[in-house]
C-alpha cells in the first residue's frame, strides 16, 4: 500500500469518525419532560356559577316587566279599538282615536321587534364577557400550577335532542379520556365569583 493510499485512508476513516462523533455532540438526548394536563368543565361553570345565575334571575325580571307593559299596551289598543266602534267613522273623533290606535300598533310592534332583537344579543354579550373571564382564569391557574396544557371537559348529553345537535356534539367533543387529571372547575367556579 503506498503512502498516498494510506493516508487517502486514514483521512476517509478520521471523516467518518469525526462525523459519528459530532453528531452525537449535535444532538444531546433529550431531557424527560412530563406533561402537566388539567381539564375544566365550562359547561359546568355557566351552570354553577353565582354570576350567571344572578344575571339570568335579572334578565327574567327585565323580561318579565316588558312583557307586562306589552301585554298593558296591547289592552290599551283593544280598549282603544273598541272605543272605536262606537263613534262615527269619518268624525275628526273617529279619526283622532283611529291615529291614536295606529300610533300605539306601531309601538307595540317595535318593541317586540327590537325584543326579539335585543334579548339575544344581550345573552350573547354576557356569555362571551364570562368566557373570557373564564379563559383569564384558566389560564391564571394553570400558570400558578405549573400545568402545561388545559383542556374542556364536557361530557355530551344523550340521547341527542336532534341529528344536528348530535352532529355538533360529535364535531366539538374533543378531550374523550382524561383519567388522572386534575379538574380545576371548582377553583374558577370560586375564582369567577370572586370576582365583582
Amino acid at each position: 500500500m503506498s503512502i498516498r493510499t494510506a493516508i487517502v485512508s486514514s483521512c476517509l476513516v478520521g471523516a467518518v469518525i469525526f462525523s459519528i462523533g459530532y453528531k452525537g455532540l449535535a444532538q444531546p438526548k433529550a431531557e424527560q419532560h412530563s406533561i402537566t394536563i388539567a381539564v375544566v368543565n365550562v359547561r359546568e361553570v355557566f351552570r354553577k356559577c353565582n354570576r350567571n345565575a344572578k344575571y339570568r334571575q335579572e334578565a327574567m325580571a327585565e323580561y318579565n316587566t316588558t312583557m307586562l307593559e306589552l301585554e298593558k299596551l296591547s289592552k290599551q289598543i283593544q280598549a282603544d279599538e273598541a272605543g272605536l266602534k262606537t263613534l262615527r267613522p269619518g268624525s275628526p273623533d273617529h279619526l283622532k282615536q283611529y291615529e291614536e290606535v295606529l300610533l300605539k300598533k306601531g309601538q307595540l310592534d317595535a318593541r317586540q321587534q327590537y325584543l326579539k332583537l335585543e334579548r339575544p344579543l344581550k345573552d350573547q354579550r354576557w356569555t362571551e364577557q364570562i368566557y373570557q373571564e373564564i379563559l383569564q382564569i384558566t389560564k391564571e391557574l394553570a400558570e400558578q400550577k405549573g400545568l402545561d396544557l388545559v383542556f374542556d371537559k364536557q361530557e355530551p348529553e344523550f340521547p341527542a335532542a336532534s341529528g344536528d345537535e348530535l352532529m355538533l356534539t360529535l364535531s366539538t367533543h374533543k378531550l374523550l379520556y382524561c383519567g388522572g387529571c386534575l379538574d380545576i372547575t371548582a377553583e374558577v367556579i370560586a375564582r369567577l365569583d370572586a370576582k365583582n
